[in-house]
């Protein structure tokens, strides 16, 4: 049996961080914070849990990753017929923090598992090797997707980049 409350006091905070983390919003991150711990609640049903914090940290990305993307569908959909009526400012958009807004739209583009694991290397800082098991995944696999990943990322923000310059 689980003990709710002592996963939720040890695991809650780094639940919280990787979803606010993501998305950048407190609203969206209480969402994401209680939608991991829902699938926690099924995860823990279906078998015992050997490493709560990785499987909270998988969760919660993974719920926050869910959201930007239903976020980006939805505002894709909005405008498809209207033209954007601002130039484009790349200089614009850094100072306004527009630069984190663009990688979320980027990272909801990716496919899951590279998307999740960039976010455990990058922003959870995680080692390639505790980011692999925390996905299933070798370490050599993670290596490989991870700089793709990069690549892919460096590649949809080079427009972005205030200097202009390529990477």
């Amino acid at each position: 049996m689980t003990d709710w409350p002592a996963v939720v006091g040890e695991y809650g905070p780094l639940v919280w961080r990787t979803a606010y983390r993501l998305t950048g919003n407190p609203a969206d991150a209480a969402d994401c914070y209680q939608q991991a711990f829902l699938a926690a609640v099924r995860l823990a049903a279906a078998g015992p849990v050997r490493h709560w914090g990785g499987a909270l940290r998988r969760l919660a990305t993974a719920r926050a990753l869910d959201l930007l993307r239903a976020r980006h569908r939805a505002r894709a959909a909005e405008f498809t017929d209207a033209p954007d009526p601002r130039p484009a400012d790349p200089l614009g958009d850094l100072a306004a923090g527009e630069l984190a807004a663009h990688l979320r739209a980027a990272l909801a583009a990716l496919d899951p598992l590279p998307a999740e694991l960039f976010c455990l290397v990058a922003l959870d800082g995680l080692t390639n090797a505790e980011a692999a098991a925390a996905l299933g995944i070798t370490a050599n696999h993670a290596g490989v997707l991870l700089h793709r990943t990069r690549a892919t990322l460096r590649t949809r923000l080079r427009a972005f980049d205030p200097a202009g310059e390529p990477p």
